[in-house]
Parts: structure tokens; sequence; C-alpha cells
């Protein structure tokens, strides 16, 4: 007996522990489990830039198996094992399904196949995180900012070591982990949407946002990417308008943006169009830089009837070596016309759910998502595919997933 005493009085927790809650456990893992999911998306690619040599197999190694441990670390918080019904992620298994099927007739099988079971893990992934879909703290929406924040973080850290290796042509990326600079973009202008839609609906405090802000507007400029300016320009003004009858944030938001807009138009015109431009001619950018030259190329392409309703299979989204920057037309060539299909349909019921969810944060962040995807998606792929803009679009889709009456912080 006293030997059970002592043993009980040394495990006994010490006096000041704080044991930590078992629902604040949870949540870490859930956060850690998007976390890794963010970086799955961070593809690696060997880069002789890099400021700190990476090798080939240890990079790759890294981002793809985040995806493994995500699913191992989501199948330890989700027991016993949930999941919520959603058109949403019905629709991206009936797009795997198809995957699928158009890979085991692909040229590259074995790399169709790799890319096929990756989607369907990062599906799978997402479906398990279902359950959290409808916290009131915003726990996704949250730790997808954060994680922005730290991948943009790592390019600045790049650029104030090494500037001249982080800017290449005169376009900011990054030096810590290949990011190019399409990519740096990107996420400068998702962290800038979500921080200024956070701000204006009062969720998120005034000097964290204006931290932000100074760093990512910076950042995205610096990267040179259109498409990413103007992705952000029109989802800002969308998220802002879903929120202009009901905060007033958003209200002076809109006063002061029109104010900077009418001032740099008629003092930074010539500065402005210098950068929009990017030392192309019209012609080049009449060509989308070359991106027609592809699209039609891509359309050109005889098919069968097969690879008309199922395409090649998932593929790098290249064609005859070259970038399709299409995520339409990179969608028809890997799963033809009914991946391109599904995909519309996953983001038609996204906005359409978005445009029926009641006014407020929920509703405006997932207009801010959706609007910039489809915005991008003309020049840029990823929609079809485990991507930064497939895992965005799936936050958008846990913003308007209808939440019950009664449901606390869970």
């Amino acid at each position: 007996m006293n030997a059970l005493a002592t043993l009980g009085a040394r495990l006994a927790p010490k006096p000041g522990f704080r044991a930590v809650p078992p629902e604040r456990r949870r949540r870490r893992r859930v956060q850690l489990v998007w976390a890794l999911m963010v970086m799955n998306v961070l593809t690696f690619f060997p880069d002789s830039r890099l400021l700190v040599p990476i090798p080939s197999a240890l990079g790759r190694l890294i981002a793809q198996g985040s995806l493994l441990l995500a699913l191992v670390l989501v199948l330890t918080v989700n027991r016993p094992l949930r999941v919520r019904p959603s058109v949403f992620i019905f629709l991206a298994s009936l797009l795997v399904t198809e995957a699928v099927i158009s890979s085991l007739r692909a040229e590259f099988l074995v790399g169709a196949l790799y890319r096929s079971g990756r989607l369907m893990v990062f599906v799978l992934v997402l479906w398990m995180l279902t359950p959290w879909w409808t916290r009131r703290d915003l726990l996704l929406v949250r730790t997808h900012l954060m994680m922005l924040w730290a991948v943009i973080g790592t390019v600045v850290a790049g650029l104030l070591v090494s500037p001249g290796g982080a800017l290449v042509d005169d376009r900011l990326t990054g030096i810590l982990w290949p990011i190019p600079a399409t990519q740096v973009g990107h996420y400068a202008a998702v962290a800038t949407g979500l921080t200024a839609v956070l701000w204006m609906a009062g969720l998120l405090r005034r000097e964290v946002a204006l931290v932000s802000v100074l760093v990512t507007i910076p950042v995205l400029l610096l990267t040179h990417t259109r498409t990413a300016l103007i992705a952000m320009l029109v989802g800002g003004i969308v998220a802002g308008l879903s929120l202009f009858t009901a905060r007033s944030r958003a209200r002076r938001t809109f006063a002061i943006a029109i104010g900077v807009f009418s001032v740099g138009a008629l003092t930074l015109g010539s500065a402005v169009t210098t950068w929009l431009s990017r030392g192309q001619d019209t012609e080049q950018v009449t060509a989308l830089t070359g991106r027609r030259l592809v699209w039609e190329a891509i359309l050109a392409q005889p098919r069968t009837t097969f690879e008309t309703l199922f395409g090649f299979g998932l593929s790098n989204k290249s064609f005859t070596g070259l970038p399709i920057d299409s995520n339409w037309l990179g969608t028809y060539y890997d799963v033809g016309l009914l991946g391109a299909a599904i995909n519309i349909a996953m983001v038609l019921f996204v906005f359409i759910a978005a445009w029926f969810t009641p006014q407020g944060p929920r509703r405006a962040l997932a207009l801010f998502i959706v609007a910039y995807c489809v915005v991008a998606s003309f020049t840029e792929t990823g929609l079809s595919e485990a991507s930064p803009y497939f895992l965005e679009l799936t936050l958008a889709a846990s913003l308007v997933f209808p939440r019950p009456s009664r449901e606390g912080g869970s």
C-alpha cells in the first residue's frame, strides 16, 4: 500500500501544472492536419538558386510525405470516425473516380495513377475534416491564414538575406523553399483578401490586419503577378459588397479604397501601366504571354470519344512541354468534358450556397474565395487537382455548410 501511495504521489500533477483540455488538444491536431495539407501543395522541385540546397529526394519526401502524415493524424483526432454529408465533397469524390478511370488509359500510366491516388487521399483527408467545418471560431480559415503568413515569411526572409537570389527577372520568388513568383503572388493575394475580410467583419484586430497588409501587398507587387492582383481586387469587391450594409468598417474601407484609387490613377498611371506590362509589348500581352498558342493546340488535338469525355489522365498540367496555364483547358485535357463539368458544378455549388448564406463573415469569406478562384482559373490551374486552389475552394465550401441551430464551438 505504501508503494502504491508513493507511486500515486509521483504521478499526481505538480503544483502549478495545468493540463491541456482535450478540446484544445483536438483543435491543435486539426490545425496541424491543415498545416500538413498546405505543406503538401507546396510542391517541391529542384532549384539551384535555393539559399540552402535541399536534396531533391528529401524535398519531395517532405512535400508528399506530409499528406500521408495528415491522413494518419486526422484518423487519430476523428475518433470515432464521423463525417458530415457534403455535396461539395461528393462532387470531389466523383472527380476522383473520373480521374482514376481516365488515368487507367493514360500514356504515362504510373504518373497519372500516382496523381490520381494523391488526389484520392487529399479528398479523403478533407472529408474527415468536415466535423470541424461549422466551428464558430472559423478554425480552418484562421489556420489557413496563419499558414499563408508563414509561407510569405519564408519568402520575405529569403529576400532580406539574398535580394539578388530572390528576385528573378525582377519577380520575387522563394529561395528557402522553391516557390515560383506566380505562387508567391497567389499566397500574398489570398492572405491580403482574407485579412481584409476578417478585419471588415470585426474578427481581426486592427494592428494584426495592418501588419499583415503592409507585408503581403508589397510581396504581391514584387511578384508582378497580374492574375493574383486582379483576382484579389474582384474577390475583395464582391466580399466587401456582401458586408456593405451590415458593417461600417466595410463602408469606410470602400470609401478609402475609392479615394486611393482616384489619387493613384491621376498620379501613378504610368507606373501602374509599366507594372502591368512587365516589359512586354502589345503582341505578347495579347497572346497572354504565349498561353493562347498552347490553348489553341489543345483544342485542335485529335481525340477519340473516350478521350473527349474522360481526357488523357492526370498530368503535370503541361502540353508538349509547355504549361497549360488554364484550369478549364487543363481539366479538359486531363479528365475530359465530364471532369470539366464536375469541376464547374463544384464551383457553382459553392457560389450558389454562398449567395443564399445569411449575411455575415462566413458568406463574405466564401464569396471572396470563390470569386478569386474563378478569376484566377482562366490563367492558373489547380481546381481539379491537389493544389492550393482546391484547398481554398474546400475552405469556401466549409464556410457555407449549414450550421445547426444549436452547436457549440466544436
